[in-house]
């Protein structure tokens, strides 16, 4: 797949983690393709940023496991590795364990409904198919406790491994487990609003550590 043509350029004044974050979410809904070659020259045109922080967001992104460089040859956008997805999915599941336990004191009842409202939007994209909008709701459900717990190493990680675990829901077609997912949510919400920590730890645990990361 060619490098877009058609995606406004970012203000050139935004931070280093705007072109990251561009360049990652490319890679993770498919634009980017696994194997496609990744130029800097073109990704800054097509950015409408100098090379520097291009550069910078391809050498992130090669720790993160999305990109291959070979120094004063190539890089290119790498291939799902599944090893890469599991290891993923361990840590991300230990990190949301950590994020609702430490932030179900500090979750206020707007938090919760937001929680709700978040999961009914998951409910409705999986009746329609919408892979797309689940994944949305469920990380705007889950970026609440991550939010409310304020913790910027925990935030940090999630940031690093997450895309690699949505990037295998989206190459594999997958629907998050559908009514699975909507019924750990609920009993994720049900244990926040009751103020039962551990509990609502295990079952966020749960919630990400059963995502499967086996080639089917």
């Amino acid at each position: 797949m060619p490098i877009p043509h058609n995606t406004p350029a970012i203000d050139r004044h935004l931070l280093r983690d705007d072109v990251y974050h561009r360049l990652r979410d490319a890679i993770v809904d498919g634009s980017l393709a696994p194997g496609e070659q990744l130029r800097d020259v073109e990704l800054a045109t097509w950015l409408g940023v100098s090379r520097t922080p291009v550069r910078e967001a391809l050498l992130r992104l090669a720790e993160a496991g999305l990109v291959v460089a070979q120094p004063g040859r190539s890089t290119t956008v790498s291939s799902l590795n599944m090893r890469d997805v599991r290891e993923a999915r361990d840590v991300v599941a230990a990190m949301h364990e950590l994020a609702v336990r430490e932030a179900v004191g500090g979750l206020t009842e707007a938090d919760l409904d937001a929680m709700r409202q978040a999961n009914e939007r998951f409910r409705a994209a999986i009746e329609k198919g919408d892979v797309e909008a689940a994944l949305r709701a469920d990380d705007e459900l889950h970026g609440i406790p991550v939010r409310v717990a304020s913790n910027r190493a925990l935030a940090s990680v999630l940031d690093q491994f997450t895309p690699v675990l949505r990037r295998a829901e989206r190459l594999r077609f997958s629907s998050l487990g559908g009514r699975v997912s909507l019924v750990r949510h609920d009993n994720l919400i049900r244990l926040c609003a009751a103020g039962n920590a551990d509990q609502a730890a295990a079952v966020a645990f749960d919630t990400w550590r059963t995502l499967p990361a086996t080639e089917e």
